[in-house]
């Protein structure tokens, strides 16, 4: 029986990848332009572009728009902790790792009205953040919370409120339940777009809920990390049933 010829763009992505993980080519260190890497191994750069692909799938290839494909340098996973919802407290604290945040005002659309349970076209507060380790992104988050409980000053770039936000937890006041749904899943475009990833590569999605005593919803949060980049956390404590002591 004879076996199956790969095709050329898995051996180019074969050799490129030998090259990476053998230090040939160095962590951080920019690839020769596509065209260049095209004519080195006498394909068209449509079968270069697929061979980069893999290796952008694979998280050993970083294409940074405008100045061309990096050797991912070895990133650090950061500490995603359930329950209450926040980047680990140290890891978001280390100067390598920089928080963006934007913040506006929104109308509930489509599944964000479901999230909260509020009518459609009601002001949201809405929250961008992204995390960097130097250029590279280590995840999202978009939070979203009704307009009347939104944390004073908050849209107006206040201080009180932006540790808190750049560390992905829970912005409002101490909710009485917090509900996270996890999911692995391919990024959407815009995602992959933002984080600078592949289509191929899986990344961690959380929905978080945060509700009241009341049950009113506070705040729902759709965060995505890349699958390489994170670890999610979550503790459950149990309370003793005090009848049960007594038994």
């Amino acid at each position: 029986m004879i076996g199956s010829v790969p095709s050329r763009h898995h051996e180019i992505a074969e050799d490129l990848r030998h090259q990476i993980t053998t230090g040939g080519i160095k962590p951080g260190e920019r690839l020769p332009s596509e065209a260049g890497l095209a004519d080195r191994y006498k394909v068209s750069t449509v079968t270069l572009r697929r061979a980069l692909a893999v290796l952008q799938g694979e998280g050993l290839v970083e294409k940074i728009h405008g100045r061309g494909n990096f050797a991912r340098r070895p990133l650090r996973k950061i500490l995603y902790v359930g329950g209450w919802g926040t980047l680990d407290p140290w890891t978001a604290a280390e100067t390598a790792l920089s928080v963006t945040v934007r913040t506006n005002t929104v109308p509930a659309q489509g599944h964000l009205t479901t999230l909260l349970a509020v009518p459609t076209g009601s002001p949201l507060a809405e929250f961008f953040c992204i995390s960097h380790e130097e250029e590279s992104p280590h995840g999202l988050a978009r939070i979203y919370i009704p307009r009347d409980l939104a944390p004073a000053g908050a849209l107006d770039d206040e201080p009180s409120w932006r540790e808190t936000a750049t560390r992905f937890a829970v912005l409002g006041s101490r909710p009485a339940v917090v509900r996270e749904t996890v999911s692995a899943r391919p990024p959407s475009a815009d995602e992959a777009s933002a984080l600078r990833i592949g289509s191929a590569m899986a990344v961690l999605a959380v929905t978080r809920v945060a509700t009241d005593t009341t049950g009113r919803v506070v705040e729902a949060a759709l965060l995505v990390f890349p699958g390489d980049r994170v670890e999610a956390v979550f503790t459950t404590h149990h309370e003793n049933d005090e009848r049960q002591k007594q038994g």
